[in-house]
């Protein structure tokens, strides 16, 4: 648990996932600080291995026979050892680029769940035996050129999808900018010193000034101030803090300085939660390349069986001999592993994590991305998703005949000026002109008073009124409260002359997402833990279908798992801690980037800009994605159709023989299709 009860999605995550998935090592501590060098370090390897790989493959096709005949050069390479220049080539590329794929045919084994690697291996070891045996005696042809080709073509799309999910990652660290890095503290001289999160300590004290966030968990030792925890409680309406009160790391100060006593550090700290973030941005993998596994299972299987049945048949049914037999069954397994197969999902990885991240999307779970083409229901958090989190004018109301509207609001934000409360920057914003204000005070609380035109002006919360038995009733404020609308007043000489009713800003975008939504048969829903008043009104300016208000951060994912057993998927958008256990139990999290490190964590998917409108991109590229990998695995699939069989030799009889540069030719286009395929994918708005 995390900040007064809250869970640490992150660190709840490091327990279960157990290994990285990009490297397979454990997730401990030293991998957490050290995996993202330790990947970089893959990717250098992976590209190194394919330039290598890639330079000795180009001397293999002028030395394969094959290759010869299909480009009109027969023997023109052909000279006295040029076989055992080509073993020697080959066992090179074989050993050292096939190095990767043999490491992880390994760990499929012992995980008992053969993939792509096991293909691979099966495919270029048979390619490798078989032509080994060929160029020491054995009467049939090389397949070296195909073994190599093979390797390089697997490299390259190990390393462009290693490459995608870490530029994710690298993009993700840019979010650090949202919080602060150091930390105000002080010494014992009572100076002090900005030093980083990382150096605090338990029961150090900080200085938290006017307007910045507080950087750690901490009790207030002096000072009070309002503080906005709206990403955390959900609750729009600062909420004023004194001596004693708790703070939480992430809030945003308001009109005071506080000084903080810390009260958590270490794995609660900003810097182990980014770490934390990062870790998952490079161990995700994505469901299609599981699924993209489980069809090469199959074609492992496949590649296998039909070679021994290839093999028995043609000993069984013709004269060709032993030698004749086992080239057809040789040519079955090396063709089943089709090169477009190791291109298929990782260039549409690699586009899509590009034109995601330039566009401000954040994909940091493929799985749940994918998943989300389905999606049936979005469900939103209020407070800085649909609404921008702060406060503006919404209404303003004379309760004098001799002050106007525009008059009681350039009042109130004259004395708001002198505030750094939410609320005052609110009023001052809406205002164009000022007077000037004398013996300026703060009522901690309550509100602001000065002199203004010699005369005595306060700006105060109903409540403060009560206090001084100065309540005011009238229609139109009622029905500003039923709307859940904050109210401040103006008082002139103890005379209430005037209300500013206060709201949490609507953004633009809202609207037009929810419609974006709705037109592509999507139920949207507003969840909040806010008063009922200001649910029901933000739900009808923005036109959702239903809403729940005054819900408590584990009532959240309680509604959403309701909703999710009625068989919908299900998306959750939101940005504070309270919308963690949410974003976690929905099967796409959206977190708003100018959220909390806790909500992002517990998020798939973060929206950069903060655009209600970019959580409907994201939809639209997880349908487009999932279409393109799934047309990709189609043509790698289509390709072992046609081919194996020929392989094989069904239409012998006919006089049809699937030769290896037959081959070559089938396993081109279908490798340049997928690859053009692919670069057409586009995020549609």
């Amino acid at each position: 648990m995390d900040h007064d009860g809250s869970m640490d999605m992150g660190h709840a995550d490091h327990e279960t996932m157990g290994k990285c998935v990009v490297c397979g090592g454990d997730l401990d501590e030293k991998h957490r600080l050290k995996g993202g060098h330790v990947h970089s370090n893959m990717i250098d390897d992976l590209k190194k291995r394919f330039w290598i790989s890639l330079i000795f493959t180009v001397p293999i096709l002028a030395l394969s026979p094959t290759i010869q005949e299909l480009v009109g050069l027969n023997n023109s390479f052909t000279f006295t050892g040029d076989l055992f220049l080509l073993f020697i080539l080959a066992s090179f590329v074989y050993f050292y680029g096939g190095y990767p794929f043999f490491k992880g045919f390994y760990s499929e084994i012992v995980s008992r769940k053969p993939g792509m690697d096991m293909l691979i291996s099966v495919a270029i070891t048979s390619a490798y035996i078989y032509s080994s045996a060929v160029v020491f005696g054995l009467n049939g042809e090389v397949f070296f050129w195909e073994l190599a080709t093979l390797i390089d073509i697997m490299l390259i799309g190990h390393w462009l999808e290693m490459r995608s999910v870490m530029g994710a990652s690298q993009a993700l660290e840019e979010l650090v900018k949202l919080m602060p890095k150091k930390a105000h503290k002080i010494l014992t001289d009572k100076s002090t010193s900005d030093v980083p999160l990382a150096e605090l300590q338990i029961n150090d004290h900080v200085l938290v000034k006017p307007g910045e966030k507080v950087p750690v968990d901490g009790v207030i030792l002096d000072g009070n101030s309002s503080i906005d925890e709206s990403m955390l409680t959900g609750e729009s309406v600062p909420v004023f803090k004194k001596v004693g009160s708790e703070v939480i790391g992430g809030s945003i100060n308001g009109d005071g300085s506080v000084v903080v006593e810390i009260k958590k550090i270490g794995n609660d700290s900003f810097l182990s939660k980014v770490i934390s973030l990062v870790e998952q941005a490079q161990s995700t993998k994505s469901k299609t390349q599981n699924l993209a596994d489980r069809f090469a299972t199959w074609l492992t299987i496949i590649a296998l069986f039909g070679g021994f049945i290839t093999l028995l048949i043609w000993l069984y049914i013709s004269n060709f001999g032993f030698e004749f037999a086992l080239e057809r069954a040789v040519t079955v397994m090396v063709i089943a592993c089709p090169h477009a197969l190791g291109l298929a999902v990782p260039l549409v990885v690699a586009v899509s994590t590009s034109l995601s991240a330039r566009n401000g999307l954040l994909i940091r779970n493929r799985a749940s991305f994918e998943r989300s083409r389905n999606l049936d229901a979005i469900i939103f958090d209020k407070t800085g998703t649909l609404t921008e989190g702060k406060f503006g004018v919404t209404d303003t109301v004379s309760l004098n005949s001799e002050y106007t509207a525009d008059e009681i609001l350039k009042y109130a934000a004259s004395l708001e000026s002198y505030s750094e409360h939410p609320i005052a920057k609110g009023v001052v914003e809406s205002a164009k002109d000022r007077y000037d204000v004398e013996n300026f005070k703060s009522l901690p609380g309550r509100g602001v008073k000065g002199k203004i035109n010699q005369h005595d002006v306060m700006v105060v919360s109903q409540a403060y009124l009560k206090e001084i038995n100065n309540d005011v009733t009238d229609k139109s404020i009622e029905k500003l409260f039923s709307q859940g609308k904050t109210m401040v007043f103006l008082t002139v000489d103890n005379v209430v002359v005037g209300a500013i009713a206060l709201a949490d800003i609507i953004r633009e975008e809202s609207k037009e997402a929810v419609t974006n939504f709705k037109s592509m048969g999507i139920r949207c829903i507003m969840i909040t833990g806010d008063r009922k008043e200001v649910a029901e009104w933000v739900a009808k300016e923005v036109g959702v279908d239903q809403y729940y208000a005054e819900i408590l951060p584990e009532d959240k994912a309680i509604k959403i798992h309701e909703i999710q057993s009625e068989g919908l998927v299900v998306a959750m958008t939101g940005d504070g801690i309270n919308d963690a256990p949410a974003l976690a139990q929905a099967d796409l999290g959206i977190a708003i980037g100018a959220g909390t490190d806790v909500a992002i964590e517990a998020g798939d998917v973060v929206l950069v800009r903060s655009n209600p409108l970019d959580a409907v991109y994201i939809i639209k590229l997880a349908k487009s994605t999932y279409r393109k990998m799934f047309e990709n695995l189609v043509w790698g699939a289509g390709y072992n159709i046609f081919a194996i069989p020929l392989a094989a030799g069904v239409l012998y009889s006919v006089g049809i023989l699937l030769t290896p540069a037959a081959g070559v030719i089938l396993m081109s286009v279908s490798t340049i299709i997928v690859a053009i395929n692919s670069r057409t994918l586009k995020i549609q708005k």
